[in-house]
């Protein structure tokens, strides 16, 4: 008997072994086949979560999003709107019998509603420039959208013999009038995001938001900027009425009354306001709020407005973490808000008071639900290691379940590493937090090259959360230890640290980034302080072309749209509010500060092989910043490469571009590390 144990025994060891040498290194290949879950929604009277998953095709070189929903009874899961086209962004009526979404037919998004009793789905919008943001009225007969239209227009009609006309003109040029003439990666061409009703009877449309605006604003917005009071006789929603869109960051609540047409502007804070949300019972409207103007990573509070006097009252006055998404009690009594600390997204419960409490920390908590018993938070949960799936908060025991795991069969073959954290001392002594994860197969006993990643923002933060483009465990795959440092303007560690990167972007964040490679090379000993890469996008760009002008410590160096020359930035950006407040006023006001902190000035110092990756439609740090970069190294004689996306904007996205990006980015840091 003995021996035939120690037989099984020995077996279960030779397939445990087996089974760990199975597991590869992830790779790009891991990700592109990774379903991507988004668009949580919840069917209270059913017991359904509903959701899209996004899947991406390689040799399409493009994404299909088709619609699910759990079973919150039996947690068994259903597949149930998936068509030719992609569907998205499913929402129930309140009363749980029809199913509005997103289909982009004939490649324009519309509206289309699945009816449960019937099993058939109707087409109920026909937008010329399509639909997004769906939401049910209460009352069940109404859904809220947003399209962009031209704002002389009043019909639809109107709209499409516009866009008809333009297309059928040989002549492509354009008049500009006005700023912003172009947000991100898209031409706005005179056209306004509007935010319309359609009515799901007969199908027409109502538009509350006519005129020279855009709603919801450009940008600096909230989770969700429009939401109907409880009785659904009125609409909240977020517009900016400032007459220079591109240097405002003053959206403002507004409230639009459906029995008298009458639209009623409710704040009068000159910075930015955003995300309103009735209370259940009627009483309050809570939304967010910044307090300095043309700051867009200001501290968010949360606001309560009083419907009856008008009376506004932060909660979150004296707590120092600014509010990420938030949903009210069933019972109005109290809300619960996600908020980043450190690496985290916590989960806090806050009454009318202002008293609060941790519910769930350590965890990277979104789209946040509550449930018909108030006793369940369904959410999204991810860290480093995993993508995002559904999850459980019972608020009772505060314990978090996982009820989803559409990625498991893929995750469970690949090796990883979890992340560790280390803190450090940075510039003038102030406690700075990072983490770096080893290579998966990690040997104590071997040294390793070393690459910092840079994050953006630069108010950004790296956090125990997946990502698709920067994911350092692809890094750490390809035999280098990984650091991810929080410096000087990083969030979740307090509204002073993050203030500290405005009007000083080279200097206390450099010198936190430096410090930490320090530490890191002095209390590691399987590093090897020889072979150091720094690798950046965005601000995390900027701060790689800071670094190729003030040190030579780095073997190369990786520039993704990063800012070269502050000047021209300014020139060249859709939105000036940010540079104006970053750089204290204008390049022409405040030229002592754009030259001081210019990457470009510094040109006679760069001597670092460098790797520029840069998209022809990223608006919002154009691309003639990445080509300013690339002439530069180029005349100098420095080793460079510029890797030139003319079909991607600030992120790269589609699969096979994807793809060169990364085999790109590691056969150069092979070159100079390996």
């Amino acid at each position: 008997m003995r021996k035939k144990t120690l037989i099984i025994f020995l077996l279960l060891i030779v397939i445990i072994l087996s089974k760990a040498q199975d597991k590869h290194k992830i790779n790009v290949d891991d990700l592109i086949k990774m379903k991507r879950l988004g668009s949580l929604k919840i069917d209270k009277e059913n017991n359904r979560l509903f959701f899209n998953i996004t899947e991406y095709n390689y040799l399409s070189n493009k994404g299909k999003s088709r619609i699910l929903f759990l079973n919150l009874i039996d947690n068994s899961i259903t597949n149930l709107i998936s068509d030719e086209y992609s569907c998205y962004d499913p929402v129930p009526s309140p009363n749980g019998r029809y199913l509005a979404y997103i289909k982009t037919f004939e490649g324009v998004p519309q509206i289309f509603i699945y009816d449960f009793q019937t099993k058939e789905s109707k087409q109920i919008t026909n937008v010329v420039n399509g639909v997004s943001g769906l939401l049910w009225s209460p009352d069940n007969k109404k859904i809220a959208f947003v399209s962009d239209v031209y704002p002389d227009c009043t019909t639809m009609d109107c709209n499409k013999s516009k866009v008809d006309s333009i297309n059928r003109q040989k002549i492509k040029a354009k008049i500009l009038t006005r700023l912003p003439y172009r947000v991100w990666n898209y031409w706005k061409d005179d056209k306004r995001s509007h935010l319309f009703i359609v009515n799901v009877e007969d199908n027409n449309l109502l538009d509350i938001t006519s005129g020279d605006y855009d709603v919801p604003p450009i940008d600096v917005n909230g989770n969700f900027d429009y939401t109907f009071s409880p009785d659904g006789k009125e609409i909240c929603y977020v517009k900016n009425i400032d007459s220079a869109i591109a240097l405002s960051t003053n959206n403002d609540l507004f409230i639009y009354n459906f029995e008298s047409s009458i639209t009623k502007k409710i704040t009068i804070n000159k910075a930015c306001d955003n995300q309103p949300l009735y209370s259940p019972d009627g009483k309050y409207i809570a939304y967010r709020a910044m307090k300095i103007p043309g700051f867009e990573a200001d501290k968010y509070n949360l606001i309560l407005y009083d419907r009856t006097t008008g009376a506004i009252k932060s909660l979150t006055e004296k707590i120092d973490l600014s509010i990420n998404e938030f949903i009210w009690a069933n019972d109005s009594k109290s809300i619960y808000f996600t908020s980043q600390k450190h690496l985290y997204s916590n989960l806090y419960k806050i009454d009318l008071s202002g008293k609060y409490e941790t519910v769930v920390e350590g965890k990277y908590i979104t789209n946040i639900i509550l449930d018909n018993s108030g006793d369940n938070i369904y959410c999204f949960n991810q860290d480093l290691n995993n993508p995002s799936e559904i999850n459980k908060i019972n608020l009772k025991s505060k314990n978090i379940f996982k009820l989803t795991n559409f990625n498991d069969s893929i995750l469970v073959n690949i090796n990883m590493n979890s992340l560790e954290e280390f803190i450090f001392a940075g510039a003038n002594g102030t406690k700075v937090q990072g983490f770096m994860v080893k290579p998966a197969s990690f040997d104590k006993n071997k040294k390793y090259p070393l690459v910092l990643l840079i994050h953006g923002g630069p108010q950004g933060a790296w956090t125990s959360s997946w990502s698709y483009r920067w994911n350092p465990q692809m890094y750490a795959s390809n035999g280098y230890v990984v650091a991810c440092i929080n410096p000087r303007g990083s969030t979740g560690y307090g509204q002073k640290f993050c203030d500290e990167i405005s009007g000083d972007w080279g200097g206390k964040a450099y010198i936190d980034l430096m410090k930490g490679v320090d530490y890191l090379i002095n209390n590691y000993s399987f590093i090897d302080k020889e072979k150091i890469a720094a690798a950046g996008a965005s601000y995390g760009g900027y701060m790689v072309n800071w670094i190729l002008g003030h040190t030579n410590r780095f073997k190369c160096l990786i520039s993704h749209a990063g800012v070269f020359n502050l000047e021209s930035m300014y020139g060249t950006t859709e939105e000036l509010w940010f540079p104006e407040y970053e750089f204290k006023g204008t390049p022409w006001n405040n030229p002592n500060m754009y030259s001081k902190f210019s990457p470009h000035k510094y040109v006679k110092n760069f001597k670092t092989p460098t790797l520029v990756i840069h998209g022809e439609l990223d608006f919002r740090v154009p691309i003639s910043e990445g080509i300013q970069l690339f002439t530069a190294l180029q005349r100098k004689g420095i080793p460079s490469k510029f890797l030139y996306f003319p079909d991607e904007g600030h992120w790269v996205q589609k699969p096979q571009n994807l793809k060169l990006w990364f085999d790109t980015i590691f056969e150069w840091l092979n070159s100079y590390l390996q």
